[in-house]
Parts: structure tokens; C-alpha cells; sequence
């Protein structure tokens, strides 16, 4: 009833009004510690960057940067025994509505994976799932190259997906995965230019959002939950080596590929979740099946590859495909069981007592069209 309650007003705390000079705001986790958000904002001019923040709508504790920027990011540190934290942002004279969002304090965390955003569809599923933390799969936007080819610091079309769901984003952490289209700065074409059409270092995303390790690839943890989130850049990986490559490298002894495999074999997290953009059948098959073998120290794979909703079991490890739009190109794994062409988002459901994790294929409605259940690995003694 309290968590009912706290999440309620939530939602009514805000009033629906202009920002004044705040135009958007959107909330990130910069470490991999759960107990430090980040308040993101832009301002129509430079100034200052202050947020008013506490365990009720009086928002006490204020955390102030003496800048003089357009694009602010500001660290706060809620009670995390709290049900929620309010906050409000100020720059200059300017100060927007007090907004909430949820902490982790509950015995349930409710985490939706969406991909290929670009679309902006209307989301009523998942506003019901009232989650805490909106993760991807990739492909946020369309491309980066509408503010001129070759921009790199682009980060408008950013800013037109935070104005597409203000208020999903003004309660919720967002927690996004790079796709190929968030570092196109120019059109890709039908054969390999002779400029680079990929941004491979992603300039804008890491930029505008400010997320864990490289921001490329981060990972993230929810303690509380023994769960532990891992983001990787893998897109349009048959390209590596042209001007259509669109991603680091994630051979034997790349950066990437070490990071991963020191990130799966010392965790002790009963729940490992993989996020990338990349067909599954496609990158575990590389290498050997190193990816694979990686892979499947883990719990799940999800990947925003293609337009389908997709669950596939191969060798025991569950891979999954989600697309917000779901009518369009598949590529469906060999070890498919369960595959549909629908638009569709994943809601990961967590449990303390007894640990559980419950993954949910659903419709844009909140429809169930898959469900299945996982109790993770066993701690090591």
C-alpha cells in the first residue's frame, strides 16, 4: 500500500506546465552504485546547474555546479531507504516542477527493455508496468545526421526523444544501449563510402547521457536484487573493418572482449543480464563460440537486432530479440521458441523472496505474449 502510494504521487506531483527556460530533464545512473542518480537537464541559454532534491516534495538538500552550460548533469545521492525522491532542477532563476522517482527499496524491481525507439510509439504497456529503471537495445534515434553530415557532437536528436515521453523520463532512470543508427553522422548508403559513416566512439550519446564505465559499454548492479546489468557495443558487426563499421572491436583481446570476460567470470550476482544490438545466432557463433561461452555464464542475452519479438534456447542459454517495431524485417534464430511479428518491449520482473527473475515478451498493450521464469545461478562458496 505505501509503495502504491509513494509510486501515485509519483505521477501527481508533477503539474503540467512549461519548464520556463528548463526544457527537458531525464534521469541516468553515472556509477555502477544504485544509491547515486543523475539529474539531467537542458536550458534554452547557459547558466548554472542546482537540483533541489529530498524524501519529500519540500526537496531540503540542494547539490549546486557553478558552470555556465546548456547541457547540465548534476549528482544526487537519495535515501535509499525512501520509497521515492523528489526533485526539481534550477538553473539561473529558473526552477521546474518537483518530479519523483522511484528508489529500490521494495522487495520487486521491475526493469523494461525497449529497442529501435526511433519510432517513438505510444508506450501504455509499459507506463502501466510502472518500472523503475527503462533500459534498450539499441537504436534510440534515427541518425545523428540531420544537424549536417559528419557531426559528431550532434546531440538534437537526443533531445527530441526526451520531448517524445517527458514524463516517462522525468520519473524513471533511463539506462540506454548504443545501436548502429545512434552513431550514423552520415547516410549510410547502398556500398562503403569513402568517409566513415559511424561515429564508432558515440561523441553525442556520451555526451548527452551520462551512464557507468566508458558509457559505450557500462554495466550496473542492483545489489538488493543480486542482479547485475551489462551493456556491450555490438552492431553490424560483419562490417568491422570499413567505413560502415559502426562498433568497437570485439575480437580475442579487444578492450571490449576482455572487459566481459572479467566482468562474467568474477561476478558473484545470482542474475547477469547482456544488453547489445547485434543478431544473437550472429555474434555467439563468432570466435569459436567464445561470445557464446561468455555469454552463457550469464542468465539471458537481449538484443534490439531486427523487428520481431523473439525467445531462443541454444545449448541451455536463453537469448531474446525485442522491437518496439515489430511488423517489419526478421531474422529469426535457428533455436527459436517462441517468435512473433508484433511490436513488442521486455519487462524483467525481480523478486527478493524467493529470487526470481520472471521475463515478460509483451505487446505495446501490456499483452503477455511469452513468459518464462529464472532463479539464476548459485553463489559460489
Amino acid at each position: 500500500m505505501l509503495r502504491s502510494l509513494a509510486t501515485l504521487v509519483c505521477f501527481l506531483t508533477y503539474v503540467n506546465v512549461a519548464f520556463a527556460q528548463v526544457e527537458r530533464a531525464w534521469l541516468t545512473h553515472k556509477s555502477t552504485d544504485p544509491s547515486r542518480v543523475v539529474v539531467n537537464w537542458e536550458t534554452s541559454e547557459p547558466g548554472n546547474s542546482v537540483v533541489h532534491y529530498g524524501p519529500t516534495s519540500s526537496v531540503e538538500h540542494a547539490r549546486a555546479i557553478e558552470e555556465n552550460v546548456t547541457l547540465h548533469h548534476v549528482g544526487i545521492p537519495p535515501e535509499p531507504r525512501s520509497g521515492a525522491c523528489y526533485y526539481s532542477v534550477q538553473t539561473g532563476v529558473h526552477t521546474s516542477p518537483v518530479a519523483c522517482f522511484k528508489a529500490y527499496a521494495g522487495d520487486e524491481l521491475r526493469v523494461a527493455v525497449i529497442a529501435d525507439l526511433q519510432g517513438k510509439p505510444e508506450l501504455p504497456g509499459l507506463l502501466k508496468d510502472n518500472v523503475h529503471i527503462v533500459m534498450t537495445a539499441g537504436d534510440n534515434v534515427p541518425n545523428l545526421w540531420e544537424g549536417g553530415d559528419g557531426r559528431m557532437d550532434c546531440t538534437k536528436p537526443y533531445s527530441k526523444l526526451i520531448d517524445a515521453y517527458p514524463e516517462l523520463f522525468r520519473t524513471t532512470l533511463f539506462m540506454p544501449v548504443l545501436g548502429n543508427h545512434d552513431k550514423e553522422v552520415r547516410p549510410r548508403g547502398s556500398a562503403p563510402p569513402k568517409e566513415p559513416v559511424y561515429d564508432v566512439n558515440a561523441t553525442a550519446f556520451r555526451t548527452f547521457f551520462e551512464l557507468p564505465d566508458d558509457e559505450w559499454k557500462w554495466r550496473f548492479d542492483v545489489p538488493r536484487f543480486d542482479v547485475r546489468f551489462i551493456a556491450l557495443d555490438l552492431n553490424h558487426i560483419s562490417d568491422m573493418g570499413t567505413t560502415w563499421q559502426a562498433c568497437h572491436p570485439f575480437a580475442a583481446g579487444s578492450e571490449q572482449s576482455e572487459w566481459y570476460d572479467r566482468l562474467t567470470q568474477r561476478t558473484d550476482r545470482r542474475f547477469v543480464v547482456t544488453l547489445c544490438n547485434e543478431q544473437n545466432a550472429n555474434i555467439r557463433a563468432k570466435e569459436g563460440r567464445r561470445w557464446h561461452r561468455m555469454f552463457r555464464r550469464g542468465t539471458i542475452c537481449i538484443t534490439g537486432f531486427g523487428y520481431f519479438a523473439e525467445r531462443a534456447v541454444f545449448e541451455g542459454h536463453p537469448y531474446f530479440n525485442t522491437s518496439l517495431s515489430g511488423r517489419g524485417d526478421r531474422y529469426p534464430d535457428p533455436h527459436s521458441q517462441f517468435l512473433a511479428s508484433q511490436d513488442n518491449y521486455i519487462l524483467l520482473t525481480f523478486h527478493r523472496e524467493p529470487s526470481e527473475m520472471i521475463v515478460d515478451l509483451k505487446a505495446l498493450d501490456g499483452t503477455v505474449l511469452d513468459r518464462t521464469r529464472y532463479s539464476g545461478r548459485e553463489h559460489s562458496e
